[in-house]
Protein backbone atom coordinates (compact mmCIF):
# COMPACT_ATOMS: atom_id res chain seq x y z
CA UNK A 1 0.00 0.00 0.00
CA UNK A 2 1.23 3.47 -0.86
CA UNK A 3 2.07 5.59 2.17
CA UNK A 4 0.38 9.00 2.04
CA UNK A 5 1.48 12.06 3.98
CA UNK A 6 1.57 15.84 3.92
CA UNK A 7 4.10 18.61 4.48
CA UNK A 8 4.03 21.25 7.19
CA UNK A 9 5.77 23.96 5.20
CA UNK A 10 8.22 26.22 7.05
CA UNK A 11 6.57 29.30 5.59
CA UNK A 12 4.19 28.78 8.53
CA UNK A 13 5.41 30.07 11.90
CA UNK A 14 6.62 27.42 14.36
CA UNK A 15 3.72 28.09 16.73
CA UNK A 16 1.32 26.67 14.11
CA UNK A 17 3.00 23.25 14.26
CA UNK A 18 1.25 22.07 17.42
CA UNK A 19 -2.28 22.31 16.03
CA UNK A 20 -1.24 20.81 12.69
CA UNK A 21 0.61 17.88 14.29
CA UNK A 22 -2.21 17.07 16.66
CA UNK A 23 -4.72 17.21 13.85
CA UNK A 24 -2.53 14.88 11.77
CA UNK A 25 -2.67 12.39 14.63
CA UNK A 26 -6.41 12.79 15.13
CA UNK A 27 -7.39 12.30 11.47
CA UNK A 28 -5.13 9.30 10.93
CA UNK A 29 -2.54 10.86 8.62
CA UNK A 30 0.30 8.39 8.14
CA UNK A 31 3.22 10.81 7.88
CA UNK A 32 3.79 14.52 8.54
CA UNK A 33 6.92 15.90 6.93
CA UNK A 34 8.93 18.94 8.00
CA UNK A 35 11.63 20.86 6.16
CA UNK A 36 14.81 22.46 7.43
CA UNK A 37 14.85 25.34 4.97
CA UNK A 38 17.25 28.18 5.69
CA UNK A 39 16.55 30.30 7.56
CA UNK A 40 13.28 29.11 8.98
CA UNK A 41 12.64 26.25 11.41
CA UNK A 42 15.12 23.71 12.72
CA UNK A 43 14.31 20.20 11.53
CA UNK A 44 15.28 18.22 14.63
CA UNK A 45 13.74 20.64 17.14
CA UNK A 46 10.48 20.81 15.18
CA UNK A 47 10.37 17.03 14.76
CA UNK A 48 10.95 16.45 18.49
CA UNK A 49 8.10 18.79 19.35
CA UNK A 50 5.73 17.25 16.80
CA UNK A 51 6.53 13.74 18.02
CA UNK A 52 6.00 14.74 21.65
CA UNK A 53 2.60 16.29 20.85
CA UNK A 54 1.37 13.17 19.05
CA UNK A 55 0.97 9.45 19.66
CA UNK A 56 0.84 7.75 16.28
CA UNK A 57 1.78 9.80 13.21
CA UNK A 58 5.27 9.32 11.80
CA UNK A 59 7.24 12.55 11.46
CA UNK A 60 9.72 12.95 8.62
CA UNK A 61 12.45 15.55 8.24
CA UNK A 62 13.40 16.15 4.65
CA UNK A 63 16.06 17.27 4.56
CA UNK A 64 18.86 17.99 7.03
CA UNK A 65 21.61 19.79 5.06
CA UNK A 66 24.82 17.90 5.83
CA UNK A 67 27.16 20.92 5.43
CA UNK A 68 25.49 22.51 8.48
CA UNK A 69 26.26 19.80 11.02
CA UNK A 70 28.95 17.42 12.18
CA UNK A 71 27.94 13.83 11.49
CA UNK A 72 28.35 12.91 15.16
CA UNK A 73 25.75 15.54 16.07
CA UNK A 74 23.39 14.24 13.39
CA UNK A 75 23.80 10.72 14.79
CA UNK A 76 23.25 11.84 18.39
CA UNK A 77 20.07 13.70 17.50
CA UNK A 78 18.74 10.91 15.28
CA UNK A 79 19.43 8.27 17.93
CA UNK A 80 17.71 10.36 20.59
CA UNK A 81 14.56 10.72 18.48
CA UNK A 82 14.51 7.01 17.68
CA UNK A 83 14.87 6.05 21.35
CA UNK A 84 12.26 8.54 22.54
CA UNK A 85 9.76 7.77 19.76
CA UNK A 86 10.50 4.27 18.41
CA UNK A 87 9.43 3.73 14.84
CA UNK A 88 8.01 7.21 14.35
CA UNK A 89 10.93 9.36 13.19
CA UNK A 90 11.98 9.40 9.53
CA UNK A 91 15.14 11.35 8.81
CA UNK A 92 16.62 12.40 5.50
CA UNK A 93 19.83 14.26 4.75
CA UNK A 94 20.96 16.11 1.66
CA UNK A 95 23.40 18.49 0.01
CA UNK A 96 21.49 21.59 1.09
CA UNK A 97 20.68 24.47 -1.24
CA UNK A 98 24.11 25.61 -2.35
CA UNK A 99 23.30 29.34 -2.26
CA UNK A 100 22.15 28.98 1.34
CA UNK A 101 25.24 26.96 2.23
CA UNK A 102 27.34 29.76 0.78
CA UNK A 103 25.51 32.35 2.89
CA UNK A 104 26.56 30.59 6.10
CA UNK A 105 30.11 29.75 5.00
CA UNK A 106 29.37 26.02 4.74
CA UNK A 107 29.54 25.46 0.98
CA UNK A 108 31.99 22.72 0.04
CA UNK A 109 33.89 22.03 -3.16
CA UNK A 110 32.43 18.52 -3.57
CA UNK A 111 28.91 18.15 -2.14
CA UNK A 112 28.76 14.58 -3.47
CA UNK A 113 31.86 13.54 -1.53
CA UNK A 114 30.55 15.15 1.63
CA UNK A 115 27.18 13.43 1.31
CA UNK A 116 28.83 10.05 0.76
CA UNK A 117 31.13 10.41 3.76
CA UNK A 118 28.31 11.70 5.96
CA UNK A 119 25.92 8.88 5.01
CA UNK A 120 28.48 6.12 5.50
CA UNK A 121 29.52 7.41 8.92
CA UNK A 122 25.96 8.21 10.03
CA UNK A 123 24.59 4.78 9.20
CA UNK A 124 27.53 3.10 10.96
CA UNK A 125 27.07 5.20 14.10
CA UNK A 126 23.34 4.44 14.20
CA UNK A 127 24.15 0.73 13.95
CA UNK A 128 26.11 1.14 17.18
CA UNK A 129 29.53 0.79 15.57
CA UNK A 130 32.70 2.55 16.67
CA UNK A 131 33.83 4.69 13.76
CA UNK A 132 37.27 5.97 12.85
CA UNK A 133 37.58 7.70 9.51
CA UNK A 134 39.67 10.45 7.98
CA UNK A 135 37.87 11.57 4.85
CA UNK A 136 37.95 14.73 2.86
CA UNK A 137 35.20 16.27 5.00
CA UNK A 138 34.26 13.76 7.71
CA UNK A 139 36.86 12.93 10.36
CA UNK A 140 36.04 10.75 13.38
CA UNK A 141 38.46 9.20 15.86
CA UNK A 142 37.11 6.21 17.78
CA UNK A 143 33.58 7.65 17.96
CA UNK A 144 30.60 5.61 19.14
CA UNK A 145 27.20 6.58 20.50
CA UNK A 146 26.58 5.87 24.17
CA UNK A 147 22.87 5.67 23.36
CA UNK A 148 22.46 4.22 19.88
CA UNK A 149 18.93 3.40 18.73
CA UNK A 150 17.42 0.50 20.62
CA UNK A 151 16.62 -2.79 18.95
CA UNK A 152 18.50 -4.29 16.02
CA UNK A 153 19.99 -0.96 14.92
CA UNK A 154 18.26 -1.12 11.55
CA UNK A 155 17.43 2.60 11.39
CA UNK A 156 16.79 3.80 7.83
CA UNK A 157 18.60 6.93 6.72
CA UNK A 158 17.15 8.60 3.63
CA UNK A 159 18.90 11.06 1.33
CA UNK A 160 17.59 13.69 -1.03
CA UNK A 161 18.68 13.55 -4.65
CA UNK A 162 17.98 15.11 -8.03
CA UNK A 163 20.97 14.59 -10.33
CA UNK A 164 22.09 11.21 -11.71
CA UNK A 165 25.27 10.94 -9.64
CA UNK A 166 23.46 11.66 -6.39
CA UNK A 167 20.67 9.25 -7.25
CA UNK A 168 23.21 6.48 -7.86
CA UNK A 169 24.88 7.42 -4.57
CA UNK A 170 21.64 7.14 -2.60
CA UNK A 171 21.11 3.68 -4.02
CA UNK A 172 24.62 2.73 -3.01
CA UNK A 173 24.88 4.12 0.53
CA UNK A 174 21.44 5.32 1.73
CA UNK A 175 18.36 3.37 2.80
CA UNK A 176 15.92 5.50 0.85
CA UNK A 177 15.66 8.48 -1.47
CA UNK A 178 13.59 11.65 -1.23
CA UNK A 179 12.56 13.25 -4.54
CA UNK A 180 11.36 16.83 -4.87
CA UNK A 181 7.99 18.01 -6.14
CA UNK A 182 9.70 18.82 -9.45
CA UNK A 183 9.66 15.07 -10.20
CA UNK A 184 7.06 13.77 -12.68
CA UNK A 185 6.07 10.09 -12.85
CA UNK A 186 8.56 9.63 -15.70
CA UNK A 187 11.16 11.30 -13.49
CA UNK A 188 10.38 8.82 -10.72
CA UNK A 189 10.96 5.93 -13.14
CA UNK A 190 14.30 7.38 -14.24
CA UNK A 191 15.28 7.96 -10.62
CA UNK A 192 14.41 4.37 -9.72
CA UNK A 193 16.63 3.11 -12.54
CA UNK A 194 19.57 5.21 -11.35
CA UNK A 195 19.02 4.21 -7.72
CA UNK A 196 18.97 0.58 -8.77
CA UNK A 197 22.25 1.06 -10.62
CA UNK A 198 23.83 2.26 -7.39
CA UNK A 199 22.31 -0.59 -5.43
CA UNK A 200 23.57 -3.15 -7.93
CA UNK A 201 27.08 -1.68 -7.84
CA UNK A 202 27.10 -1.97 -4.04
CA UNK A 203 25.53 -5.45 -4.08
CA UNK A 204 22.57 -4.27 -2.00
CA UNK A 205 19.36 -6.28 -1.89
CA UNK A 206 17.73 -4.69 1.16
CA UNK A 207 14.61 -2.51 0.79
CA UNK A 208 15.04 1.03 -0.51
CA UNK A 209 12.16 3.44 0.07
CA UNK A 210 11.44 6.18 -2.47
CA UNK A 211 9.57 9.20 -1.10
CA UNK A 212 8.17 11.74 -3.56
CA UNK A 213 6.68 15.14 -2.82
CA UNK A 214 3.61 16.04 -4.88
CA UNK A 215 2.76 19.74 -5.17
CA UNK A 216 -0.97 19.87 -4.48
CA UNK A 217 -3.62 22.60 -4.45
CA UNK A 218 -7.28 22.19 -3.62
CA UNK A 219 -10.17 24.45 -2.80
CA UNK A 220 -10.77 27.96 -4.18
CA UNK A 221 -8.49 29.06 -7.04
CA UNK A 222 -6.52 25.80 -6.79
CA UNK A 223 -5.35 25.77 -10.41
CA UNK A 224 -4.20 29.40 -10.28
CA UNK A 225 -2.33 28.80 -7.01
CA UNK A 226 -0.60 25.76 -8.48
CA UNK A 227 0.47 27.70 -11.58
CA UNK A 228 1.78 30.54 -9.45
CA UNK A 229 3.79 28.14 -7.31
CA UNK A 230 5.34 26.44 -10.33
CA UNK A 231 6.23 29.83 -11.79
CA UNK A 232 7.79 30.96 -8.52
CA UNK A 233 9.89 27.79 -8.43
CA UNK A 234 10.89 28.32 -12.09
CA UNK A 235 9.22 25.06 -13.11
CA UNK A 236 7.49 24.78 -16.47
CA UNK A 237 3.85 23.76 -15.94
CA UNK A 238 3.21 20.25 -17.28
CA UNK A 239 0.26 17.85 -17.03
CA UNK A 240 2.04 15.54 -14.57
CA UNK A 241 3.82 18.20 -12.55
CA UNK A 242 1.70 18.92 -9.51
CA UNK A 243 -2.06 18.54 -9.22
CA UNK A 244 -4.95 20.89 -8.57
CA UNK A 245 -8.54 19.96 -7.87
CA UNK A 246 -10.76 17.63 -5.90
CA UNK A 247 -9.81 14.47 -4.02
CA UNK A 248 -10.33 12.21 -7.03
CA UNK A 249 -7.90 14.17 -9.19
CA UNK A 250 -5.30 14.21 -6.42
CA UNK A 251 -5.70 10.47 -5.79
CA UNK A 252 -5.17 9.76 -9.48
CA UNK A 253 -1.96 11.83 -9.44
CA UNK A 254 -0.77 9.97 -6.35
CA UNK A 255 -1.48 6.66 -8.05
CA UNK A 256 0.51 7.64 -11.15
CA UNK A 257 3.52 8.45 -8.98
CA UNK A 258 3.12 5.24 -6.99
CA UNK A 259 2.92 3.15 -10.18
CA UNK A 260 6.12 4.84 -11.35
CA UNK A 261 7.97 3.54 -8.31
CA UNK A 262 7.19 5.71 -5.27
CA UNK A 263 6.64 3.95 -1.95
CA UNK A 264 5.42 7.11 -0.22
CA UNK A 265 3.79 10.19 -1.72
CA UNK A 266 3.79 13.31 0.43
CA UNK A 267 1.34 16.02 -0.58
CA UNK A 268 3.06 19.40 -0.58
CA UNK A 269 0.65 22.33 -0.24
CA UNK A 270 1.39 25.57 -2.02
CA UNK A 271 3.25 28.17 -0.03
CA UNK A 272 0.09 30.27 0.14
CA UNK A 273 -2.19 27.43 1.31
CA UNK A 274 -4.95 29.31 3.19
CA UNK A 275 -5.99 26.44 5.47
CA UNK A 276 -3.14 24.09 6.53
CA UNK A 277 -5.35 22.15 8.92
CA UNK A 278 -8.01 21.78 6.23
CA UNK A 279 -5.32 20.50 3.84
CA UNK A 280 -4.46 17.73 6.31
CA UNK A 281 -8.10 16.76 6.68
CA UNK A 282 -8.43 16.71 2.91
CA UNK A 283 -5.38 14.43 2.63
CA UNK A 284 -6.40 11.98 5.33
CA UNK A 285 -10.18 11.92 4.99
CA UNK A 286 -10.79 12.52 1.28
CA UNK A 287 -7.69 11.46 -0.66
CA UNK A 288 -6.50 8.53 1.47
CA UNK A 289 -9.65 6.39 0.94
CA UNK A 290 -9.18 6.72 -2.82
CA UNK A 291 -5.54 5.57 -2.87
CA UNK A 292 -4.95 1.80 -2.87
Amino acid sequence: MTTLGAVFRPQLPPERLRSVARLADDVGLEELWLWEDCFREGGISAAAAALAWTERVRVGVGLLPVPLRNVAVTAMEAATLHRLFPGRAVLGVGHGVQDWMGQVGARVESPLTLLREHLVALRALLRGETVTTDGRYVALDDVALDWPPAGDGDIPVLAGATGPRTLRLTGEVADGTVLTAATTPDGVRRARDLIDEGRAAAGRTDPHQVVVYLLTATGPHAAARLRAELTAEKLHPAPDLGVAGHAGAVAEAVQRIAEAGADAVILQPTGDEPDPEGFLRFTAEEVRPLVP
